[in-house]
């Protein structure tokens, strides 16, 4: 029973103190949630007038940026009235001044127009005095006013046309006078000034040896050796009967020196073989290339001409191995840049750019094709492609007159080219060839109707032509002329230029007894 009722009383105790405990705790919670409420009242408080600072802080910068930009606009607006109060000022002003110009203007006028009154009644009077006077002389003339001004007319015409015509012989004839002198000047003192061979080299064609013991060996068992180095070099080799010498045959000088050139190694060296023949062409060919290109660079700085393309120095240097006549290419080609130089620098031309045109004038005639134009207007293509000026490059299409001249260092070129081309000893001939066309010059003039005698003088350079003047009139003259010059050139070769000289002449002869 005890024992119950200790229960008992221990389990009151427990909830006594349960709900103590709870009250207690309650108490405690509802004190810490009203001290948090307040906290967060007061923090609330401080947040809310902060927010509030910082809202009229805004505020107040915003109204004084405002504030600010309102009077940068009244200032504004305040000068462009003050610049339009003033354009407003001048206007006014300038509108005054116009007004009075215009009253000066007006008074002007009317003086102006009293006086043109006055000069009207006094022209009109002056023209009846003058028809007056016309009537007249009409009546003492017995000519109309029309009349007696055409006969003036036509009488002053005919002054003016013979003394026009006096005047225009005199200049013409002093012209030709003055520019013959001075040419033939220029052209003696552009001569003696360039110093040159007389004989220049020919490209070599015979091969010579020391006996025909090394013929065989060039021939080779069965031939294999000389059919090995014709098909190498391109070069047909003749060895016949003549003693001591191989002749070498090719259309192409590069060719053919390439062919000298190895067999003169083979032949010191003693081994020929077909082995030995293709290592010694192809060293010669390199060799050769080689030379070329020094060449045209020695040729280019011999004469002071730089800024040239390579492949144009090397055509120079090709021209070593081309000749015309006789005349080598290359020192042709060099000596008419000094003649042009020195002609160029007498009339007052670019004597660096004649100089330039007169070196590349022939380099058509060394192509690495076969072009079908002539030489020299290919060489012009070949010019422009390798962007030369201009000039040079009508200078050296134009130098056969294959195309119009368009500058002055054209003729001058085409002048050094003859006389380079025309210097005794410049040039051979084989004599009977050259004998065989001075007799066809005279042959194809003979041909023609009313020709007594013809002469081919200076070396076939001139053809003179003496003609019946009782079958031949002048103007008939002309045209033989005319159309001998077309004859010849197409149906004849020839170096430089022929000039055809048409002589007509009338003689009346007496004997006093």
């Amino acid at each position: 029973m005890e024992i119950i009722i200790a229960v008992i009383v221990g389990i009151s105790g427990l909830v006594v103190g349960f709900i103590i405990t709870s009250t207690v705790l309650k108490k405690n919670i509802e004190k810490k949630s009203e001290n948090i409420i307040k906290e967060a009242e007061e923090k609330g408080e401080v947040i809310k007038k902060e927010k509030i600072l910082q809202a009229k802080e805004k505020f107040l910068q915003l109204k004084t940026e405002h504030d600010k930009i309102v009077q940068e606009r009244n200032s504004t607006i305040q000068k462009i009235e003050n610049r339009l109060n003033q354009k407003e000022t001048s206007l006014s002003q300038k509108f005054e001044e116009l007004q009075r110009k215009q009253k000066e203007i007006d008074t002007v006028r009317q003086n102006l127009t009293a006086q043109l009154d006055l000069i009207s009644k006094k022209q009109s009077e002056l023209d009846k005095m003058h028809k007056r006077q016309v009537e007249a002389l009409e009546a003492i003339s017995n000519l109309s006013a029309s009349e007696a001004k055409a006969q003036l007319i036509e009488t002053l015409q005919d002054e003016a046309k013979s003394e026009a015509m006096s005047h225009i012989s005199e200049i013409v004839d002093e012209a030709k006078l003055t520019a013959n002198r001075e040419a033939k000047k220029i052209i003696i003192e552009t001569i003696q000034r360039t110093a040159t061979e007389h004989a220049m080299e020919n490209s070599v064609s015979v091969f010579n040896i020391e006996n025909d013991e090394i013929k065989g060996r060039i021939i080779g068992r069965e031939g294999r050796n000389i059919r090995t180095l014709e098909a190498i070099t391109g070069v047909e080799i003749i060895i016949d009967d003549s003693p001591d010498a191989i002749i070498l045959s090719s259309f192409d000088p590069v060719r053919r020196e390439i062919a000298r050139q190895s067999l003169h190694k083979l032949v010191t060296d003693g081994r020929i073989h077909p082995a030995r023949i293709e290592e010694v062409v192809a060293k010669t060919k390199k060799q050769i290339e080689l030379d070329i290109v020094e060449s045209g660079k020695r040729a280019t700085i011999d004469l002071g001409i730089h800024g040239m393309h390579h492949e144009l120095v090397r055509l120079v240097g090709k021209m070593k191995y081309r000749s015309s006549y006789g005349q080598n290419l290359l020192q042709h080609s060099k000596e008419v840049a000094n003649l042009c130089a020195t002609m160029a620098a007498e009339l007052g031309l670019n004597p660096k750019l004649a100089k330039r045109a007169g070196l590349l004038h022939d380099i058509g005639k060394v192509p690495d094709d076969e072009p079908e134009l002539p030489h020299a207007l290919h060489g012009m293509k070949l010019a422009e492609k390798f962007k030369e000026k201009p000039e040079v490059c009508n200078a050296i299409g134009s130098h056969h007159d294959e195309i119009d001249m368009d500058n002055l260092i054209s003729p001058v070129v085409q002048v050094c080219d003859a006389i380079s081309g025309a210097r005794p000893g410049a040039r051979r001939e084989v004599v009977a060839a050259y004998i065989q066309r001075l007799n066809k010059l005279e042959e194809l003039a003979l041909a023609y109707p009313g020709v007594v005698k013809t002469y081919a003088i200076q070396a076939g350079r001139e053809l003179r032509v003496i003609v019946g003047a009782e079958k031949v009139s002048d103007a008939e003259s002309a045209k033989i002329s005319y159309d001998l010059s077309k004859k010849i050139q197409d149906e004849m070769t020839y170096p430089g230029q022929i000039k055809i000289t048409v002589i007509r002449e009338t003689r009346a002869i007496n004997y006093a007894k």
